[in-house]
């Protein structure tokens, strides 16, 4: 993007009175964008452990993505270069998705598949194929439906002030970039920033849906965009990303590191989490370094054996679906991560749908595990920061599958 058509897109959008819209959101001050991703074709023979996958498990993913793909045939999917003209819109999917409908069961069948109906091309960005590979999961926290005792902590519901707007409907050349702020004296502004929004610059709109005791609970299921929140008679709430203030997204393990208070190396949610704890007197003050600020809204009818949609409308399956920048990587496309187990160390190798984004998720080789939910969940997300390598899987044009 050239800085010349951000000037041209803030004098357009300065006097301008927009309505809001539900969606994914971008920070307030757009950056330059470089296409930095190169794709090399590879068989599959070249996809480090192919051999040994369990392609079988990873057909119910792909197919809950081709279900949603079918519902939305306009649906602009994303990716850049080979893989948008490749796997940008629905119908590239649609013969693959024909094909993945009628398989028997089998792994032959199964692995014949993908083998036939998908080229792997390998990624690199900037000409090195290294990249890097965390986790994130859905927190179980306790909570309640109105606030009172312990439970003070609020998740709140989307902002009726808060506009996104496209840049794309007035500078073409801004096409996929969005900003998001509010109006204040007919102009729009960046949105509030977490520290205004804890200090009760949204009270009036009263959007409490839920109430939790620990604000650290409330940080984390921003950070992980979903949750479930038990209640004290039982039942359990699903939580979901409603929205974001369009703040950019500045993980504070960094910010303690940088001041000397974990070691780099030691970073995770666990030390994170410990720290927060063991010094209430600063937490409130380095949460705030992170001025992103997740909005969320009630997940009514989810199952409670499915994880929660992710961006592409998808209910997330535990070890196969993974969050990428779609910038790069079409939503939906499959793709083959080679790293290893951050509990471990043993490799991970393993075929997972491109099924949701993430603001910290930026980059061609970069991806998010979701690995569902519960303790076990909790730890391998919280620990999992991995180099590896990564190839996506994109359509070709066959007719036919071997069984």
């Amino acid at each position: 993007m050239r800085h010349s058509a951000w000037r041209v897109a803030a004098r357009l959008l300065a006097p301008l009175a927009v309505s809001a819209l539900a969606a994914c959101v971008q920070p307030p001050v757009v950056t330059e964008h470089a296409v930095t991703m190169t794709l090399a074709p590879v068989g599959f023979d070249r996809l480090p452990g192919w051999g040994a996958e369990h392609a079988a498990e990873a057909v119910p993913a792909f197919l809950a993505g081709c279900a949603v793909l079918a519902r939305s045939p306009d649906q602009n999917l994303g990716g850049t270069g080979e893989a948008a003209s490749r796997g940008g819109t629905p119908s590239q999917w649609r013969e693959a998705c024909d094909a993945a409908r009628a398989l028997p069961p089998g792994e032959a069948a199964a692995r014949g598949f993908f083998e036939a109906y998908f080229q792997p091309w390998a990624i690199s960005d900037k000409g090195d194929p290294k990249g890097l590979f965390t986790g994130y999961y859905e927190p179980e926290v306790r909570g309640a439906r109105s606030p009172g005792g312990a439970y003070r902590t609020p998740l709140l519901g989307r902002p009726t002030d808060m506009i996104q707007v496209d840049l794309g409907e007035f500078v073409p050349d801004l096409k996929g970039r969005r900003i998001t702020g509010r109006l204040q004296q007919g102009q729009l502004v960046p949105y509030w920033d977490r520290a205004a929004i804890e200090a009760g610059a949204l009270e009036r709109q009263r959007l409490g849906i839920l109430w939790l005791a620990d604000p650290i609970d409330a940080f984390v299921l921003q950070i992980q965009g979903s949750g479930r929140v038990l209640l004290a008679d039982g039942r359990v709430v699903r939580v979901s990303y409603a929205g974001q203030n369009g703040r950019p997204y500045v993980p504070i393990g960094r910010v303690l590191a940088d001041r000397g208070q974990i070691p780099l190396d030691q970073v995770s949610l666990q030390s994170i989490r410990a720290w927060l704890q063991a010094h209430p007197d600063q937490a409130t003050e380095v949460m705030d370094q992170n001025p992103s600020y997740v909005f969320f809204r009630e997940l009514v009818g989810a199952r409670p054996q499915d994880g929660p949609p992710g961006s592409l409308g998808v209910p997330l399956t535990p070890g196969r679906s993974a969050a990428v920048d779609r910038s790069f990587i079409p939503l939906g496309a499959p793709v083959w991560l080679d790293t290893t187990d951050p509990l471990t160390g043993s490799p991970l190798q393993r075929l997972m749908m491109a099924q949701d984004i993430g603001g910290a998720i930026k980059g061609p080789v970069r991806a998010d595990v979701f690995w569902g939910w519960g303790s076990e969940a909790e730890e391998k997300a919280g620990r999992m920061r991995q180099p590896g390598t990564e190839y996506v899987l994109l359509p070709r044009a066959v007719r036919s599958v071997a069984n």
